[in-house]
């Protein structure tokens, strides 16, 4: 039998500002974007949220930790990628496409940063002292989404205009793989323990699987409505991701079993999520605020 998860709401910042995205720092911290307010966040789990100020308008987006022992990030609105270290100096790398709207960002098993480029319809690298290379997808209008590194040395990603998942390996090949359900919308992709790559599709209300051979599973949410965003591998196995739509997270296993869980304050617009240095889950709310989800414990009958 499992028991709900627990979930505590930390507000973060003032309402507006748009908590979007979150990941684990090297220094025990959570690094929050707030893609309306122009800022870079961190709070240290128990303690006070600090605040570092981008660009007002530079739309902060992906933030993820990098090979050099920094934090990385998209600025979806200024068409940059942007660095700062753990004690808050900030660098920012112009693009070479302009207005390319980057947006998905990963650290790739080559000692560098992939990330995915909207409107240009193009995946980018970037090393870390801003080195850029861009690769053309060959499908017109994809509007690639997010990113991921897979268990076979590749950079997986989203497709999400053009119904289909890419994967892109270190030479820069491109292979698409058609999505079964039209209309489907994938967003969100994660790496999973079980060697695949899982993603949402935001459009079907589905999360799906790939394997790296380029099968796909598709498992329905039981509310078609809820809208999920984003999905990352949590602390008990299973795949974690936001129900953006439905004010909910839920969790699906490697075989397929889904639950969901209500977020404590009504319409709290969950966007990124990811496992923190606590060992527990944290959500971005686009309320200005975290929450944190300490997974259902599983008991088995003796």
């Amino acid at each position: 039998m499992t028991s709900t998860a627990r979930i505590e709401q930390h507000d973060v910042s003032a309402e507006g500002t748009g908590p979007y995205a979150i990941t684990a720092g090297p220094d025990g911290a959570l690094w929050f974007t707030m893609v309306h307010s122009g800022q870079i966040g961190r709070l240290v789990p128990g303690g006070e949220p600090t605040s570092h100020r981008l660009a007002p308008d530079s739309g902060p987006t992906i933030i993820v930790g990098g090979p050099d022992g920094a934090l990385w990030f998209t600025e979806y609105q200024a068409h940059r990628i942007g660095r700062i270290t753990t004690a808050g100096e900030i660098a920012e790398f112009d693009l070479p496409t302009p207005e390319s709207g980057p947006y998905g960002l990963a650290a790739g098993p080559d000692g560098a940063l992939w990330f995915t480029e909207t409107t240009a319809n193009q995946i980018g690298r970037i090393t870390p002292d801003g080195q850029v290379r861009e690769f053309p997808l060959p499908i017109e209008g994809a509007f690639p989404s997010a990113i991921t590194a897979g268990a076979d040395g590749a950079m997986w990603f989203t497709m999400n205009m053009a119904n289909a998942i890419g994967r892109i390996g270190p030479d820069g090949e491109v292979a698409i793989h058609p999505l079964p359900t039209e209309a489907a919308g994938p967003v969100g992709i994660a790496a999973g323990p079980d060697g695949a790559v899982w993603f949402v599709e935001i459009g079907a209300g589905q999360i799906g699987r790939i394997g790296t051979d380029g099968g796909i599973e598709e498992f329905p949410l039981p509310d078609r409505a809820a809208r999920p965003h984003a999905i990352t591998t949590g602390p008990d196995g299973a795949m974690w991701f936001t129900e953006w739509g439905a004010n909910r997270v839920g969790s699906i296993t490697s075989g397929g079993v889904i639950e969901v869980h209500d977020l404590p304050t009504p319409g709290s617009e969950p966007h990124g999520i990811a496992l923190g240095p606590d060992g527990a889950l944290w959500t971005a709310l686009e309320i200005g605020a975290l929450a944190r989800i300490s997974p259902p414990a599983v008991e088995t009958d003796r």
